[in-house]
């Protein structure tokens, strides 16, 4: 479920967020409630095991507006006793009522976005919180009663140095979080960020205030390919000293603590998108709710045209080709990597007769193994892992 409300950009998002007043808050919550009313009737058969609410800042919400979203799911459709329930809140955003009552509507994880414990990187960022802020809003969550908590890290950022992200590491994990997700920076284009640090530097973004561009043009180059790759090894070998398991290339968790919910991306679980600009997944077709937001506030969904023209906007059903490519890349990113059994499983052929030619080009190159029935990324599969899902594409 999508909440695409923010209280700042941040400039190195490129996700559908905004920052949006108290009425348009209202507006999306009230057709947010319609949706989920609509599309549940398309999903009768299905019992949903994990819920993730995301954004944009979901905890942006008013309280009496995320408990009629939270109690519009439950009504609506069937969610196993013992799903897993994602809320992301920012630092800034959460007061200690909200989490008491996000807890009490079934809600069992909150996923925090840090980022970096170093303040002059934050402001690097744009985010809106210091560190103090973080841990207040995090001491909030443990005392509402969460006992499942995911930190959000970025690394390679501007300005930053192999000791500062050893001491961001080293902060975060003296508050034993049950899960880390700690990511390296991508500058995606369309980002203030891309202006910044893209192929062509962008002076003259029209988007932008003059001090905002001052302010972007003066921010420290990012570190360069060894550094970042220093920080990569220095997380895992640090984050495996403290007690936490790499489980995908960029998800760590204590053990029991992994995200079921990502873990359903990666292992091709069906999923229902909810609100504006989200993508699904069901009956072997893909297809995403409309990303405008004028659109989406005023749609009637009760109408079946208007609801597919909104919802089911670039309906595609996947070729067996198609579902093969996505379970090997995609179960390419867990480290336990993708199950030879589960791929006959899921297509009746056994992996070698697929790919037999591409495993063995990879197992030569140092860049896969078979191990237990699983093929899985060795470290220097890791490394390049693009390169390695790429060669799984027919």
């Amino acid at each position: 479920m999508h909440i695409p409300f923010c209280a700042r950009k941040c400039a190195y998002c490129d996700f559908l967020s905004f920052p949006g007043n108290r009425q348009m808050q209202q507006e999306y919550t009230q057709k947010l409630l319609e949706e989920i009313k609509y599309q549940s009737a398309y999903a009768g058969e299905y019992q949903v095991i994990s819920i993730f609410i995301g954004g944009g800042t979901p905890s942006i919400l008013e309280i009496n507006q995320m408990t009629a979203i939270l109690e519009a799911l439950n009504s609506q459709f069937d969610i196993h006793p013992e799903a897993e329930i994602t809320l992301e809140a920012n630092p800034g955003t959460v007061t200690s009522e909200a989490l008491v009552q996000y807890k009490s509507e079934g809600v069992n994880r909150i996923s925090m976005g840090l980022q970096s414990a170093d303040d002059k990187e934050l402001n690097y960022l744009g985010r809106i919180h210091t560190y103090d802020e973080f841990l207040k809003s995090y001491q909030r969550v443990r005392m509402a009663g969460f006992d499942n908590v995911n930190v959000d890290l970025i690394s390679a950022i501007p300005g930053q140095t192999v000791e500062s992200w050893k001491n961001t590491l080293k902060k975060v994990t003296m508050l034993k979080p049950e899960h880390i997700s700690a990511y390296s920076l991508i500058v995606e284009e369309g980002t203030p960020f891309y202006d910044r640090y893209g192929e062509h530097v962008e002076m003259d973004n029209d988007s932008m205030t003059r001090e905002e561009r001052r302010r972007l043009m003066s921010l420290p180059d990012l570190p360069d390919e060894d550094l970042e790759r220093e920080m990569y090894y220095l997380t895992r070998e640090f984050l495996k000293e403290q007690g936490y398991e790499r489980y995908e290339i960029s998800n760590y968790s204590r053990k029991g603590y992994e995200c079921r919910h990502n873990i359903g991306y990666w292992t091709g679980t069906e999923y229902l998108g909810l609100g504006l600009g989200s993508s699904s997944y069901m009956n072997g077709c893909r297809f995403h709710n409309t990303a405008s937001y004028q659109e989406y506030k005023n749609g009637g969904f009760e109408r079946k045209e208007e609801f597919d023209k909104l919802l089911r906007q670039e309906f595609e059903r996947l070729t067996m080709e198609e579902k093969m490519e996505e379970y090997m890349f995609l179960g390419l990113r867990l480290i336990e990597g993708v199950s030879a059994h589960g791929f006959v499983s899921s297509f009746g052929q056994n992996i070698r007769h697929v790919y037999g030619p591409v495993l063995d080009k990879l197992e030569r190159e140092g860049l896969l193994e078979l191990k237990e029935g699983f093929y899985r990324l060795t470290e220097r599969g890791i490394d390049i892992s693009n390169y390695v899902m790429s060669q799984f594409l027919m």
